[in-house]
């Protein structure tokens, strides 16, 4: 595979894969499939993985890659591995135990890329979701551009290569952005965007900052019941999606993944197929046309399949802006 085509340089001088694995997976699925298919992933040709605290599957995936070092597949510096702050470790004497606990999991030295993984910070504790004595989420109070100096820390310590964001409005990035001593500016903003919810308006504003946008649920998600309404279409049924992938004699998969790259977006793909794990890699053979591009930009609904609902009256709740 053509090597060019495959990289995006950062606004920090570091290089990001376009097409990365994602590794998030619903609580029905045994932690065990993550090894399984991380392993598959990196024998495919995958050399960006994404994972994070809140997934509980970085030992996991840890162990995956650590394997295909082993036996000689890749190297650790071939490897882009991406984690993320929870938001339980918002406060600035937190953040960096956050990335240690995952540096421990992984048995890794450092991470390529550490994300603020959202906005909404939540009360500290061993609970991933803490709620209250009525099933309501307890909240906390932090000042993000105080977390965002905590994760200056973490990179200056050489914990994280790279530094960023996710789920973040422009709103909140601008925050970022202009906060008074600014050491290093996030390098992307990772989000849920797909031909449903294209993020036209924020991937132009990211741009014009030299963020990089990283798509997450791509195809559709993992529909994971525990977060997406089973009753919301199903993305790589769309009509248009399979008419295109007739054409190119590909799958709705690939067009939707194609897509986003033509957009300049870095992409991750999730799977626990072998075969569609193998078939997502195969998505710098091919070319969508200028109307094909057209037809897929029509699709959009701004439809969230992951709203993050459980957020929805937290002073920070991203999703509430236009963008």
């Amino acid at each position: 595979m053509n090597s060019k085509h495959q990289y995006v340089e950062l606004n920090d001088g570091h290089f990001i894969p376009r097409l990365g694995f994602g590794t998030y997976k619903p609580q029905e699925v045994p932690n065990s499939k993550t090894i399984e298919a991380t392993k598959i992933a990196i024998e495919a040709g995958f050399r960006h993985i994404d994972c994070a605290y809140a997934y509980q599957v970085e030992e996991e995936v840890g162990l995956a890659i650590r394997s295909k070092i082993a036996d000689g597949t890749v190297k650790r510096e071939d490897i882009f591995y991406t984690s993320k702050l929870w938001s339980t470790f918002h406060r600035p004497e937190l953040v960096q135990s956050c990335l240690e606990k995952s540096l421990k999991k992984l048995n890794f030295d450092y991470v390529d890329l550490y994300l603020i993984h959202s906005p909404m910070e939540l009360k500290p504790g061993e609970e991933l979701f803490p709620k209250d004595e009525n099933g309501k989420t307890i909240y906390d109070h932090v000042d993000l551009c105080a977390v965002w100096e905590a994760m200056e820390k973490c990179k200056d310590a050489g914990l994280a290569k790279s530094i960023g964001v996710s789920n973040f409005n422009r709103r909140q990035l601008e925050m970022i952005l202009n906060k008074p001593g600014l050491k290093y500016k996030p390098v992307c903003n990772q989000v849920e965007c797909h031909v449903y919810h294209n993020q036209r308006k924020l991937l132009d504003f990211c741009k014009s900052k030299n963020i990089v946008l990283v798509a997450y649920g791509a195809l559709g998600t993992q529909r994971d019941k525990q977060w997406v309404d089973q009753s919301s279409p199903v993305l790589l049924d769309d009509p248009v999606l399979g008419a295109l992938a007739k054409k190119h004699k590909r799958s709705p998969a690939l067009i939707a993944l194609r897509y986003q790259l033509q957009r300049g977006v870095v992409v991750l793909a999730q799977s626990f197929k072998e075969n569609e794990i193998k078939e997502n890699i195969q998505v710098f053979d091919f070319e969508l046309t200028a109307e094909d591009m057209k037809d897929l930009d029509d699709l959009n609904r701004n439809y969230r399949y992951l709203a993050a609902e459980f957020g929805a009256d937290h002073p920070n709740y991203p999703f509430a802006d236009e963008y």
